[in-house]
């Protein structure tokens, strides 16, 4: 049963690799044409190039202008030389950028349809308050969740991508609280170029290519320009595999030692696994307690470690969570197709109009864990029970038992998305003098649609499983049937064997599993207008003015099975989630120069949303440059971010989970609604910051910024494990009522949205860059030299829900660790490009809650342990990656190599007791994929073309 549902085999990948390269080579060899390459010699040669630039995170357009809020420049060099498997990826190593959503770190977003996004995290604020565009404009959401998914924008046609870390709402409207990341279109491009790729990792798997083909060119005198892209990504992932790294039962848990005076009440070890189940059922109570089932059902007795709830160090640790340990998909199976084209034309000297349009397809396999269950009751008479139990049984007078397994006679349960995102823009921009000023004006209409086929792999039904465990022998025809079966005879029940591993009949499995699914549709229309000058004459110096208007409106909706819907599956129990809102905007925004070298830049926007009424945001800036060598920012700015879809009109996202209650770990139905009447989180941002460009030291920059974010109203809700702490260990009575019981069982939490306290960022960017033409330090030398470094250090973090603010930054367990850095060098002699890149994070701590202790602990208060080991290790990974130009006829070519993790660094094994109850604790990796590499070295190989 274990077996990836993607039959591609990873020698076909390597001759689909072959292939493209090979056709690559067919066309340098039959095709001849030029590409415009004059800026790039100019800039190689040292020649100033001025333009006036559109910085993102403001509308004003000046030449050279320096904004207050800082912005991040990655060139086509940089990632070209890194030569990543998608343009996100490369995002991801900012500093800045801590906690994305990614394809590999997603698989367990199974009820919310968000498995396989990859979605961009500034600050560590969230997902939702990043802002991302594609060449300035917004794109369709990918997911109710609110995200788009970068990979579906034209990854060959982006020339470079500008991140802007802080507030821009005044400039862009909702969602830009963190900063916005802007990925610019190349829509000036000419020439036909194509890119062939391949990679895996150290240890041949997760094999992977890409293709890709670009053309551009003039029709009509110059007067019209297209474009064309397409590109073909496909990936066989890691499923039911696990490194040895992550074998060594590394885990946080209550101390089993509950007696003893002065001991941390949290323990960090090796060895330790599960206690509460065996891949092929356990015995969990009574005299029979300890009993296992193992191959073909052979019975056999667990030794049990120091037991502590679920969870038990040392013992039949390794054997216990054998079931789990690699049900988490190391990394996804990905296949990615789109096409993107647009056509441009000059109607007259001052008037262009352009369409554009795309389409990308994702379909994406990754699994979440093997679906575990525990407190199955089996009645004494069941037929598949071995004799010697049943003997056991009857002398011991036990009319049934509870039993707990991890099913490894079933697959794992996961996700199989499907999305289809297809964008239409039409639209104008040119210029006009009116009343004395020289006025620039942009304008379009875009309409975005995604379509998504959220299907789950084969998971159980509940009561269809019941039924099937209750298997006995039917007396009149001594076969073995479902207990129902004899009162129902046609209600279709298949018997399923619980007791082992390599027993259950295929016709049971068939009766039991199903795949839920849920189809979604989302639209996006936005028409907008923009008006630019520079005409205007202040005291010292022209004054930008901008002004535009802004009309957006969102749509959901979509289709459920009636046999999927409510809460009858083990996961999935999609319910149809529709809605829609509509929001009109207009803003200005001014650039003024007070004294010589000093300038102001405020904005101001006015957003009425339907779903909750009328807000303006604003932002005040100052640039200071008393001499050429130094330049002084600061700025202020409120933001907001309005609930997305989900938050606002999900029905009920039920997926089975499990929480900590009282250090036993109990199952239940985790429901979570939206909530129409949330209101926009507002956010107030400040920052300051120096940037230095000494004239004594020719092609250096250096610049430092503080920045300070405070969120009020955070739009979210506080966790099933936090309700239940909240309820029986805080005492706080309002909680208690979230938690539905039938009977003495806990059955459903629910989880609502709604504005809570507040959240609080504060940190500190550092970079450094040096580019340099060797010969001109010491003219032996060859070759430029580019070096930069990038750091981000992460001094608070804190999410106020009312009951508890801890403190995350710091906290490697999380998203923000101290420090997250960066450093490259980039060294280009041609025909040769090489670059070292240099990446990681500081040591931290698992929780800035904790006290590190291992005797005369002081008391523990929730949220407030002690634990014996605090201390997570920080890591460094090395990056290395070449390139060597070479030219075929009139066919320019650049072969490369980049190698990830060249030393194959483990990732650092990491704790967090905050989980040792969720039923996902065992199978997940143990450590923290959003700062630690789990693959080990990864390799990729390519050659790209230009003709």
């Amino acid at each position: 049963m274990r077996q990836s549902t993607n039959l591609r085999r990873t020698t076909s990948v390597r001759r689909y690799a072959l292939a493209t390269a090979s056709l690559a080579a067919l066309l340098a060899s039959t095709h001849a044409a030029t590409a415009a390459e004059a800026a790039d010699a100019a800039a190689g040669k040292g020649e100033a190039v001025v333009e006036e630039v559109l910085v993102t995170g403001s509308r004003v357009v000046r030449d050279g202008y320096d904004a207050p809020t800082p912005v991040n420049v990655l060139g086509t060099e940089e990632i070209k030389a890194a030569a990543p498997a998608n343009i996100a990826d490369f995002v991801n190593t900012l500093p800045s950028v801590a906690g994305s959503t990614t394809a590999s770190n997603s698989s367990g977003s199974l009820s919310n349809g968000a498995a396989g996004i990859s979605a961009l995290n500034l600050r560590s604020l969230g997902t939702g308050r990043t802002l991302v565009l594609f060449d300035g404009q917004r794109s369709v959401v990918s997911a109710s969740t609110g995200q788009v998914d970068t990979n579906t924008f034209p990854q060959a046609l982006i020339s470079r991508v500008e991140v802007v870390t802080g507030g821009a709402s005044s400039a862009y409207g909702s969602d830009a609280v963190g900063g916005v990341v802007n990925f610019i279109l190349d829509k000036a491009y000419t020439g036909v170029k194509a890119t062939a790729e391949y990679g895996e990792t150290t240890y041949g798997d997760n094999p992977n290519s890409k293709f890709n083909i670009t053309a551009g060119g003039g029709f009509a005198d110059k007067r019209g320009h297209v474009l064309f892209s397409a590109e073909r990504v496909r990936q066989e992932g890691i499923h039911y595999y696990s490194r040895d790294w992550n074998k060594s039962g590394y885990f946080a848990i209550r101390n089993p030692d509950t007696t003893t005076a002065g001991l941390p009440y949290y323990v960090v070890s090796h060895n330790v696994g599960i206690s509460s189940y065996t891949p092929g059922g356990l015995i969990t109570a009574g005299a029979l307690k300890g009993t296992y089932f193992g191959v073909n059902g052979a019975v056999n007795q667990l030794a049990y470690g120091q037991v502590s709830g679920q969870w038990m160090i040392g013992g039949d640790w390794k054997y216990s969570s054998s079931g789990m340990n690699g049900t988490n998909s190391l990394a996804p199976d990905e296949d990615r197709d789109s096409v993107f084209g647009r056509v441009s034309y000059d109607l007259t000297d001052h008037v262009e109009v352009f369409a554009q349009g795309s389409y990308a397809k994702y379909k994406g396999l990754s699994y979440y864990i093997n679906p575990t269950q525990t407190g199955i009751v089996i009645q004494a008479d069941n037929a598949y029970l071995p004799t010697s139990i049943k003997t056991q049984m009857t002398t011991l007078g036990l009319k049934s038992f509870t039993m707990g397994t991890s099913n490894v006679d079933m697959p794992a349960s996961g996700s199989a998305m499907e999305r289809e995102t297809q964008r239409y823009v039409v639209g104008a921009k040119g210029d006009f003098d009116a009343f004395g000023l020289a006025v620039d004006w942009d304008g379009y209409y875009q309409h975005g649609e995604t379509q998504t086929h959220e299907s789950l792999t084969a998971t159980w039904n509940t009561a269809r499983l019941a039924l099937a465990t209750d298997a006995v022998v039917n007396p009149a025809t001594g076969a073995i049937v479902c207990r129902s079966t004899l009162t129902n005879p046609t209600n279709g029940c298949v018997p399923l064997n619980r007791f082992g591993t390599g027993v259950a009949s295929a016709a049971a499995l068939a009766y039991v599993l199903g795949t839920p699914y849920r189809d979604q549709d989302f639209k996006q229309d936005v028409t907008a207008i923009n008006f630019r000058t520079n005409s205007l004459q202040g005291w010292a110096g022209p004054i930008s003015l901008a002004v535009g208007a802004e009309y957006r409106k969102e749509q959901m909706g979509g289709f459920v099975p009636t046999q999927y819907q409510a809460s009858g599956w083990k996961y999935g129990n999609f319910k149809v989630t529709k809605g829609e809102y509509d929001v009109k905007e207009a803003y200005v925004e001014v650039l003024v120069p007070i004294l010589k070298g000093l300038d102001f830049n405020g904005a101001a926007r006015y957003t009425d949303y339907s779903t909750s009424g009328g807000v303006t945001t604003w932002k005040a800036g100052v640039t200071y440059t008393p001499i050429d060598d130094i330049t002084f920012r600061a700025s202020k700015s409120r933001d907001i971010r309005a609930a997305n879809m989900s938050e606002l009109y999900d029905t009920g996202t039920a997926r089975s989970n499990s929480v900590s209650i009282n250090g036993v770990s109990t199952a239940f139905v985790q429901n979570l609604q939206g909530n129409p009447n949330a209101q926009p989180e507002v956010a107030d941002g400040y920052g300051v910051g120096v940037v230095v460009k000494p004239r004594f030291l020719p092609g250096f920059q250096a610049s430092v910024d503080y920045y300070d974010i405070q969120v009020a109203g955070v739009i979210s809700f506080v966790t099933a494990q936090q309700v239940a702490d909240y309820c029986y260990i805080n005492k706080v009575t309002s909680y208690c009522s979230q938690l539905v019981y039938t009977g003495s069982t806990l059955s459903t939490i629910n989880l609502y949205y709604a504005n809570l306290n507040k959240l609080i960022a504060r940190g500190l960017d550092v970079e450094a860059s040096y580019r340099v033409h060797l010969e001109d330090l010491y003219e032996p030398l060859k070759g430029d030299l580019s070096l930069r470094a990038q750091g981000t250090h992460y001094m608070e973090n804190v999410t106020d829900d009312g009951v508890t603010h801890i403190d995350l930054a710091g906290s490697n367990a999380g998203s923000t660790p101290d420090w997250i850095y960066r450093l490259s060098a980039l060294y280009k002699l041609d025909p040769w490009t090489l670059n070292v890149t240099a990446r990681g994070v500081s040591s931290g701590v698992v929780s800035n809650a904790y006290t590190e202790c291992t005797t005369s602990c002081p008391a523990s208060v929730a949220p407030y342990y002690t634990i014996n080991n605090n201390h997570i290790d920080g890591a460094t990974y090395f990056d290395v990656s070449a390139s060597y130009a070479f030219d075929i006829k009139d066919v320019s070519g650049e072969a490369y190599i980049s190698i990830k993790n060249i030393f194959n660094k483990d990732p650092v094994l990491t704790s967090n007791p905050n989980n040792l109850g969720a039923e996902n604790t065992v199978g997940y990796l143990q450590t923290n994929r959003s700062l630690y590499d789990v693959l080990g070295r990864v390799f990729r190989v390519g050659v790209r073309m230009e003709f």
